[in-house]
């Protein structure tokens, strides 16, 4: 259906993505994505990039990476929100609380794998006072 929807026609049913993008099971959707690359040669993320742009995509393309990868999609995300100057912080807030009791230990483990620095040490070299404090409580140590 995927397929369907964009690569085999001229034009793009978004609503069939979004459909299916939403609504089906994880290890359903990894299933799915294994067979697309399958069948047409190349990787949904690339199908996606191809078909949809603007915000559209950039939507599609973060359901997709969190799909395929929970814990290494925010390691990516925490680690944009900290790079170069400034620090975004209402993603870096956002995704420390919303994640700090589920799967934070993970996320760290991907940060190191993916940064070869800690998600600790970032966080302390990128922030300060109270804010550094309570975004370590919350990181839960270093690796």
């Amino acid at each position: 259906m995927l397929y369907a929807a964009g690569e085999n026609k001229l034009g793009t049913d978004e609503s069939k993505f979004n459909a299916i993008l939403c609504a089906r099971s994880k290890p359903h959707l990894r299933t799915v994505f294994y067979e697309y690359q399958k069948m047409c040669g190349r990787d949904i993320e690339s199908s996606i990039s191809r078909e949809m742009s603007g915000d559209l995509e950039s939507g599609m393309l973060a359901v997709v990476k969190c799909i395929k990868n929970t814990p290494g999609y925010f390691a990516w995300r925490l680690q944009k929100s900290m790079k170069g100057l400034g620090t975004k912080d209402r993603t870096l807030i956002r995704i420390m609380v919303s994640r700090s009791e589920m799967d934070m230990l993970d996320i760290r483990q991907e940060y190191v794998k993916n940064n070869g620095k800690s998600l600790y040490m970032h966080i302390h070299a990128d922030t300060s006072g109270d804010y550094r404090k309570l975004l370590i409580k919350l990181c839960g140590g270093n690796d």
